[in-house]
């Protein structure tokens, strides 16, 4: 049986959720600037409630970005502190392709699927990136994670998109107007879920790619920034509830 502790901060929402194979519980609240107050006691209640001690635990997984910089280093350095108090290793998780996931954490995608997760990167421009399903809700990446306007954003190619996340409705909608009929459903008020993220570490997790916390990086596509007092503090805060 795999045990996962998963956790997304990387937009306005703030999630946690519990994998027990196969088996998710997770809490998501929209909660802006509140991610750092809400996030550890959110992580003993989420273990609380669903029975699990830290101890039984095989891994965290844990959103990696890209986001809202606050947001991704405040999941990661939490992660990563709760992580080495536990001897546990980290499975760091793409926010796009959690955020791509979405639509099928509520029914089953077609094979063959493909879709376009787009977070609103402000200062003009979007973070985004293609995917498409295989089965059991595998996803395949179809190129990079870019950061770009949205009216200059390199579009995909032919029809039948799934549009998820908050970039279809930034720029007063430039980029859901671009892509017009490649849409076949739009969910722009979407925000990525620890349930996701659990699901995709899980993947991971089966197949080897759990990593050693200090090795895990955010993914900004912006210029690093640095670790804020908060974030220290929250980091040191994880390594003492793991204890």
């Amino acid at each position: 049986m795999t045990t996962l502790l998963a956790i997304e901060t990387s937009t306005e929402a703030c999630s946690v959720a519990i994998w027990r194979d196969g088996e998710v519980l997770e809490r998501f609240e929209i909660a802006p600037r509140q991610h750092a107050m809400l996030l550890l006691p959110w992580c003993e209640d989420m273990l609380a409630e669903a029975g699990v001690a830290k101890s039984q635990l095989d891994a965290i997984a844990v959103g990696r970005g890209p986001g809202a910089f606050t947001g991704v280093r405040l999941a990661i350095a939490a992660a990563q502190g709760m992580a080495l108090g536990l001897d546990r290793p980290l499975l760091p998780v793409s926010t796009l392709a959690a955020l791509a996931l979405g639509p099928s954490l509520e029914h089953t995608l077609a094979e063959g699927q493909k879709i376009m997760a787009a977070i609103d990167a402000r200062m003009g421009e979007v973070y985004a990136a293609c995917y498409e399903s295989r089965a059991n809700d595998e996803l395949i990446a179809l190129g990079d994670e870019t950061l770009a306007a949205p009216d200059v954003l390199a579009l995909p190619a032919a029809e039948g998109w799934i549009g998820v996340g908050t970039g279809f409705a930034a720029s007063d909608g430039e980029l859901r107007q671009r892509m017009g009929s490649q849409l076949i459903e739009c969910r722009e008020a979407a925000l990525p879920r620890a349930a996701a993220v659990a699901r995709l570490g899980a993947r991971d997790f089966a197949a080897g790619l759990a990593v050693a916390p200090e090795r895990v990086e955010p993914a900004y596509l912006r210029n690093k920034v640095a670790l804020t007092l908060v974030e220290q503090q929250a980091a040191r805060a994880a390594k003492d509830v793991a204890r």
